[in-house]
């Protein structure tokens, strides 16, 4: 695997290859590659622990570190996942909601390890670049949303 110009590196507390595996499952152009192995004990960990996994999530080139609980995910960071349809949407967010991830609000939801992604559907993107009265509504629709339902954004839009 070559290495990236520019890689996201992940902090975990000790799931990385499991984050990495469940995110190639889950998205398109995923996938897991080389997995490094700590080769001697080390304070928070033991010979043959899982230290960093390469990934790439929807085309973006990531790196998992196994750092211990220290740091934890925030939304400060995200992935932001375009999607095209209602079905694209939901199935984005079920598997990251079914699996042990928690809903939030205008389609942001979390997965079981603490990361934060947006599902977004092009329509809001394109309805919110749109400016003016067409925005507001669609705006106004979307923050009363957890999981953005598209339909009742295109009402929206329509005024």
């Amino acid at each position: 695997m070559t290495t990236a110009k520019n890689t996201i590196c992940l902090w975990y507390d000790t799931d990385a290859e499991a984050a990495a595996r469940f995110y190639a499952t889950v998205f398109p152009d995923s996938s897991v590659g080389a997995v490094h192995r700590a080769p001697a004990d080390y304070p928070s960990g033991k010979a043959g622990d899982v230290l960093t996994v390469q990934f790439t999530v929807a085309g973006i080139p990531c790196l998992g570190l196994n750092g211990g609980p220290t740091f934890q995910h925030t939304e400060a960071f995200s992935f932001q996942i375009a999607t095209d349809d209602q079905e694209e949407t939901d199935r984005y967010w079920n598997a990251i909601v079914g699996n042990g991830g928690q809903e939030s609000a205008c389609g942001w939801c979390k997965d079981r390890w603490g990361v934060s992604w947006q599902i977004t559907p092009r329509v809001l993107t394109e309805a919110l670049a749109a400016g003016g009265e067409e925005a507001r509504r669609a705006f106004e629709a979307m923050m009363g949303m957890t999981k953005i339902d598209i339909a009742a954004i295109e009402a929206a839009r329509r005024g």
